[in-house]
């Protein structure tokens, strides 16, 4: 039996393939850029705000 180049036994599937094989992976990964865009968000509203005044 003949294999084709893209198909060695040799090779490792490619980093994405491999990736995309892990949905826990994904999801975790998914989380923590949105944690991470939602906490950056909220910090630069905060920064943004101007210093109130007290009576």
């Amino acid at each position: 039996m003949e294999h084709s180049p893209e198909q060695r036994d040799d090779e490792s599937p490619p980093f994405f393939q491999r990736l995309f094989d892990r949905p826990f992976v994904l999801l975790a990964a998914g989380m923590v850029v949105m944690f991470l865009f939602y906490t950056g968000w909220g910090m630069v509203e905060i920064l943004g705000l101007p210093p109130s005044k007290l009576p």
